[in-house]
This record gives structure tokens, C-alpha cells and sequence, in this order.
């Protein structure tokens, strides 16, 4: 459902979101490590979310990725897909066909219209801290 650069891009400010809750800054290796993603793949990702100011890029001999504390349980992960794959996840068909709309359903137009809109509610409220404090306490994790 998502791009493999919108799901790195998830796992990555998950991760950055964790570790600035702790207040500590994490490295572009780290990161691309962490969520197993190649570092030139993960740096072009980490760019578009700096540009969206979901996360913060710190240089110098202590610098990093970064969100700033107050700021993680704002973000949405609604403002993540959108900095990276856009709105296209909303309006896409459920089976790929290039037109497919209300007019001219597709056989699964009007079931996945229902998960599209789910998804959308999904992701509008969900916040970055819960996702963090998910994978703190062990409940989830970000990888095996």
C-alpha cells in the first residue's frame, strides 16, 4: 500500500522520534541501519522529510536527525505519506486500473473506497509519540 520509501521513511522518524524523546540525535548510519535501508536510498528520504519540517538535520560533530521534543506527539504519520508519496494512496484504485471512479467503478471500487477512507482516518490520528512509546515499551518494534 505504501511506497518501500514511505515505509522507510515511517520506520525513520519512528526511530528519530524515539531517540529525541531521549533527547539524543541519531546519524544517517544509524538510521539507515536501524530501519535496514540503504544510507544513499535512506539520506534522499531524510531530505524530503527535512524539507516537509517533520524532522530537523543538525550538522557538525554533534549533529543528526533530530524532532524537537514538543513537536512528536503533533506530527501525524498523515503528514509523513504525504511528504513522501503524496496524496496519490487516497485516490489510487484497488487494482491499479488507471481510471477508476465512481462513474466508472472497478469490480472492488466501492469496498476499497471504505479502507481508503479508513486508512485516511488511520493515519490523520495517529501521532509519532505513541508510535515511539509503542516500540519504547516493547509493544511493537521496528524490526525482527
Amino acid at each position: 500500500m505504501f511506497s518501500k520509501a514511505c515505509e522507510y521513511g515511517i520506520k525513520a522518524s519512528i526511530f528519530i522520534a524515539l531517540n529525541s524523546h531521549q533527547e539524543q540525535r541519531v546519524s544517517l548510519k544509524a538510521i539507515a541501519k536501524e530501519i535496514a535501508s540503504p544510507e544513499a536510498f535512506t539520506a534522499k528520504i531524510l531530505q524530503d522529510l527535512a524539507r516537509h519540517n517533520i524532522i530537523n538535520s543538525v550538522k557538525g560533530a554533534h549533529g543528526g536527525f533530530e524532532i524537537v521534543k514538543s513537536q512528536i506527539s503533533s506530527i501525524k504519520l498523515e503528514e509523513i505519506v504525504r511528504a513522501i508519496d503524496g496524496d496519490t494512496i487516497y485516490k489510487g484504485c484497488g487494482l491499479g486500473l488507471h481510471t477508476c471512479d465512481e462513474s466508472h467503478p472497478c469490480p472492488v471500487h466501492d469496498k476499497f473506497k471504505d479502507i481508503r477512507n479508513d486508512l485516511k482516518v488511520m493515519l490523520e490520528t495517529t501521532n509519532l509519540e505513541e508510535l515511539a512509546l509503542g516500540v519504547k515499551s516493547g509493544a511493537s518494534f521496528l524490526k525482527i
